[in-house]
């Protein structure tokens, strides 16, 4: 799940960047006049934006999973490993009263899955062919059932929302910093278009070094519902079926992966490889230990 997060966060950060870019090249700025800033202004314009970016990367999250991961969507399964994984997704998301989402899978040999879209009765799941592979059906069922909870607890939405807020403080702080930084440049009348163009480019600087920070907290948030979702899995799965799945990964990190298919992450379902504490900020998915352990203590 954890390069679909990149991507959300990424497409999120292009389109704020983007916007911001057309409005200043065009001087849609209402918020900026000759008496300095209107804080309301500038407020409602950051909402407005800020929100309108996370909600475009919510509507595109599967579109952009689909063809950015190469995801092969099943309409009429093939064998029957494809229809044994269609008939246990159509099970799960019966017990968690969702719509049957669409299934896919994708060629990868990291042991991945992941759960994305909009709507909890319009989703998609996809599992990588190295999941399939080195998964037996219990571990598999685990790991199903931890993207069904992940669509079922809505956590797209609440993760966009989350994003919508942190954009509005972003873009309004962004402006606030880029102004200051204006006016400290501007040295008299004759400069004020230099200041101008100061402005936007300062404001877009601003914008992606506070994206990055928000994205920190969005990421935290990611990690959090890790947990929320193990859990929910035990509930539709089993306990038993979910640690497994957990110590199966384990061991499928523990051997590694050939260098050369190695992602900078071993997370869609699983974890950032990430050991330091600054590494672990930038994370979106807790150690498998720390989630193993909370399992432990569900009853």
């Amino acid at each position: 799940m954890g390069k679909r997060i990149i991507l959300f966060l990424l497409t999120n950060l292009a389109v704020i960047v983007v916007a911001s870019f057309i409005l200043n090249l065009f001087n849609v700025t209402p918020y900026l006049n000759q008496k300095g800033l209107n804080y309301q202004s500038l407020f409602i314009f950051a909402l407005i934006f800020g929100f309108a970016g996370a909600f475009i990367s919510l509507l595109l999250s599967k579109t952009m999973a689909i063809y950015g991961m190469g995801v092969k969507r099943i309409e009429n399964p093939r064998n029957q490993y494809e229809s044994q994984l269609m008939a246990t997704i159509q099970n799960l998301a019966q017990k968690a009263n969702i719509g049957m989402p669409e299934v896919g899978i994708y060629d990868s040999p990291e042991p991945n899955a992941f759960a994305t879209g909009w709507n909890k009765n319009k989703a998609l799941v996809a599992v990588s062919t190295g999941l399939l592979q080195n998964m037996n059906p219990e571990e598999l069922n685990g790991v199903l059932g931890h993207e069904i909870s992940h669509i079922s607890n809505g956590d797209m939405v609440t993760m966009t929302l989350l994003q919508g807020v942190l954009n509005t403080f972003v873009i309004f702080f962004a402006r606030i910093a880029a102004f200051v930084v204006a006016q400290f440049l501007q040295r008299d009348e004759e400069n004020s278009s230099i200041s101008t163009m100061t402005y936007w480019l300062v404001s877009m600087a601003f914008e992606i070094v506070f994206g990055i920070l928000a994205s920190i907290v969005v990421l935290a948030f990611s990690r959090w519902r890790e947990f929320r979702a193990d859990a929910g899995s035990s509930r539709l799965v089993s306990k038993s079926s979910m640690i497994a799945a957990l110590n199966r990964l384990q061991q499928l990190t523990a051997k590694g992966v050939p260098e050369d298919n190695r992602a900078p992450s071993l997370a869609t379902f699983k974890i950032s490889d990430q050991k330091s504490r600054f590494g672990r900020l930038f994370a979106s998915h807790p150690p498998l230990e720390e989630r193993i352990a909370a399992l432990e203590r569900v009853k």
